[in-house]
């Protein structure tokens, strides 16, 4: 059975890859192969002769074509994803990340239509629910927040309804709610649907799309001063999951992804303070270094936490890793990275 996973030299994909290849299956990465690859996959302990590459821009409906020819399942994960600034810091920044995704996501669904692909796991993300309650705090998302159908569009009401029960989180939560719709509305093929969380480990990016986890470590290895800056208040809280628990819990979704399609939260289930979680890092980190919170910065939500019973019922999953061992080899990574970038001159994860 041929697997296809869009995205797989990615953070999650290339983790996703390496499980895949564990259990067997013939994989196939489609990527746009934009930075050194096999010092990422070397990282995780996968050889050059595991896998089949297919250098393709997604963004061109014949390339994907490409990607996705001969497969059974496809495992699709590439996306136009990154920090804060990088995906909100601007209107050019939030169009780039809607046009993007949307024309990434398109191209893909139709050409496993075309291809006749039997499975098809999509990474969608906790952005795609309302944002007027990610801003409360507390708030807790469960799948039936966010629930599409298609006569919910072609009733009267469907502008009011549209205004008033959907709200995502900017251009990429829109591009992302965009691609689930156009997925309950696919016919012919089985489908699972990943509302994924916060998360974090190996291989996660560290330049300016770096998320809050691999951000913090990054700037507490380097940090010389005694007052460390973090945005915000600190009481703004992430939902963090350790890569290779979401990638657990994907192969699980292959399994139960059905024509409805099946969707589940992945994450946690736990909110992490942000301050909290520096305090964890410079805790591992041995500095003594005090926190300063700059509330002058933007800091994103201030609640995004996932209600994870039904990935537990549904795919027999749990979270395996905790917070503190997560965090731990991450830092440990992240360290050894710095070490091999300062001899070598150049970042080669």
């Amino acid at each position: 059975m041929k697997t296809v996973v869009t995205g797989g030299t990615g953070f999650i994909g290339s983790h996703l890859v390496k499980a895949l290849i564990n259990t067997g299956k013939e994989v196939i990465v489609a990527s746009e192969l934009v930075e050194p690859v096999f010092p990422k996959f070397i990282n995780i302990g996968i050889k050059q002769t595991d896998v089949e590459l297919r250098c393709t821009n997604l963004t061109n409906y014949a390339e994907a074509l490409t990607a996705v020819k001969g497969a059974d399942v496809v495992f699709h994960l590439a996306a136009c994803v990154g920090s804060l600034e990088f995906l909100h810091g601007s209107q050019n920044s939030e169009l780039n990340a809607l046009q993007s995704n949307i024309l990434i996501d398109t191209n893909v669904f139709k050409a496993c239509l075309e291809k006749g692909v039997k499975k098809l796991i999509y990474a969608s993300s906790c952005a795609v629910y309302p944002t007027n309650r990610q801003f409360t705090s507390g708030a807790i998302f469960s799948e039936s927040d966010l629930q599409l159908k298609m006569l919910d569009f072609l009733r009267p009401q469907a502008a009011n309804w549209i205004q008033t029960e959907m709200d995502p989180d900017g251009g990429y939560g829109w591009s992302k709610l965009i691609g689930e719709l156009q997925l309950s509305w696919m016919k012919g093929i089985d489908i699972g649907i990943a509302r994924i969380f916060n998360i974090y480990g190996i291989n996660e990016p560290l330049g300016d799309k770096a998320h809050v986890v691999g951000d913090l470590i990054r700037k507490v290895i380097h940090h010389s001063g005694k007052e460390f800056i973090v945005r915000g208040d600190g009481k703004q809280s992430r939902d963090l999951l350790y890569v290779t628990d979401c990638v657990e819990a994907l192969l699980k979704l292959e399994n139960k992804a059905s024509n409805l399609p099946t969707i589940v939260n992945i994450g946690s289930g736990r909110a992490t303070q942000v301050g909290d979680l520096a305090k964890k890092v410079i805790e591992i980190s041995k500095k003594e270094l005090t926190i300063v919170y700059d509330e002058t910065k933007p800091a994103g939500p201030i609640s995004r936490t996932g209600d994870i019973s039904e990935a537990k019922q549904l795919l027999r999953w749990q979270p395996r890793v905790s917070l503190n061992e997560g965090l731990k080899r991450t830092y440990e990574w992240v360290e050894r990275k710095g070490k091999h970038s300062e001899h070598n001159k150049e970042i080669v994860g």
